[in-house]
């Protein structure tokens, strides 16, 4: 059955689709030995396709991997840096990390710590990293200073940024401290560095930031402890539908 090139490289692990569409442009996908192109269609099942040279087998196509890592600081959120700087891929063994299109879904900054998940579901990836889905995401934050009720307020009601407002989210004070603060911050949206930049915008800027919770997907699980830096477990079939059913509203 036909289907775009870049849903059929996401489906058989190789990339996400918009990783997928990068490798088209940059003439390294053949379709029946001819470049192919953005929004072509194929069958894997009579055409056959090559990416850097290798050719995809139905045969081949690797299961699914669902992981959630909890990500150190000074890592970079990325399948490989030109710099030779670590990646979220150099925390996997090699049998998980190589052959099988593992990538992280989303971003965290390298200056970021917490909850990252990793798949070679490109479909999955694709809903989640959507700007229509919905699923909260839980931060603490440290900020410089004790941002007052009426801060909050704007924080929680939206703040335009690149000429968007924000969506709502939740913003509360954890804890305080001398001459800064723990916020927990609940958001529906993943802007690029949207919290830091949010936070500096309001004038108390983000001294450490960390993500506790995808949805209702942990570090902290009930049963099975706290998932320590650097580490990373397989997700549990329940957390897997929870994402499934969660991009299955996503309007595409």
């Amino acid at each position: 059955m036909q289907a775009r090139l870049q849903k059929i490289l996401s489906q058989w692990g190789i990339a996400s689709r918009r990783e997928a569409e990068e490798m088209i442009r940059h003439s390294r996908v053949l379709i029946n030995g001819e470049l192919a192109h953005l929004g072509q269609k194929a069958d894997p099942q009579t055409d056959t396709i090559t990416v850097d040279g290798k050719q995809l087998s139905v045969l081949q196509r690797p299961a699914f991997i669902y992981l959630l890592l909890h990500k150190p600081l000074g890592v970079l959120t990325t399948c490989d840096d030109p710099n030779g700087r670590p990646t979220v891929l150099d925390l996997l063994p090699k049998q998980i990390s190589s052959g099988q299109g593992i990538h992280p879904v989303g971003r965290l900054d390298i200056d970021s710590t917490g909850a990252l998940i990793l798949t070679n579901d490109g479909d999955l990836t694709f809903g989640l990293t959507h700007p229509s889905h919905s699923i909260s995401k839980t931060y603490r934050v440290l900020v410089k200073g004790h941002p007052p009720q009426e801060v909050l307020q704007m924080w929680r009601q939206g703040v335009v940024l690149d000429e968007t407002r924000t969506r709502p989210a939740q913003v509360r004070i954890i804890e305080k401290f001398a001459s800064s603060c723990c916020l927990e911050i609940i958001l529906k949206e993943g802007r690029n560095r949207q919290i830091r930049r949010v936070a500096q915008q309001l004038g108390y800027p983000v001294i450490e930031l960390h993500r506790t919770a995808i949805g209702s997907i942990q570090l902290q699980t009930p049963g099975k402890g706290h998932l320590g830096e650097g580490e990373y477990r397989h997700l549990e079939e329940f957390e897997i539908l929870f994402l499934k059913k969660a991009i299955a509203a996503v309007s595409y």
